[in-house]
């Protein structure tokens, strides 16, 4: 059980922390791999190759339940969100990078973060949430 969990309101904005302090920074613990999760996983059997074209549900239920601890929200500085980035291959193994699926689209989670300074998004046709985080005093731009 985490000390002091935060609850995150954007799942998307979530996933791009987690890309940040379990996989770049590694002090997120322990690093999740899809292939072990599926290997040991009992509620069912989870067939990669063939559910790998879609967000594996119970893998999205696994982060969605994770708990980061408030005290790790204050090392992420940066976020930069990128199709290769490794979290999003967990949970869409085969994800082409080439849809919103994964796009923040609030800043309501930025009071998490104090110490965010910069964040690259995925691109946004309208526009309206870099100039939101711009707004907030963070340094905003599109992939």
């Amino acid at each position: 059980m985490a000390r002091n969990p935060v609850q995150f309101k954007d799942f998307n904005f979530k996933l791009a922390v987690i890309e940040v302090l379990m996989y770049e920074e590694a002090v997120l613990e322990p690093q999740f791999s899809v292939h072990d999760f599926a290997a040991s996983y009992t509620g069912r059997r989870i067939d990669i190759e063939k559910e790998g074209y879609a967000v594996i549900p119970e893998v999205r239920q696994y982060f969605e339940e994770l708990e980061i601890p408030a005290e790790l929200l204050s090392q992420v500085e940066e976020i930069n969100q990128d199709g290769g980035d490794i979290i999003y291959h967990q949970l869409y193994p085969f994800w082409d990078g080439e849809d919103n699926q994964f796009a923040i689209t609030s800043t309501d989670d930025l009071v998490l973060l104090p110490n965010l300074r910069k964040i690259t998004l995925f691109y946004d046709e309208e526009e309206e949430l870099a100039a939101q985080f711009i707004a907030k005093g963070i340094d905003a731009d599109y992939l």
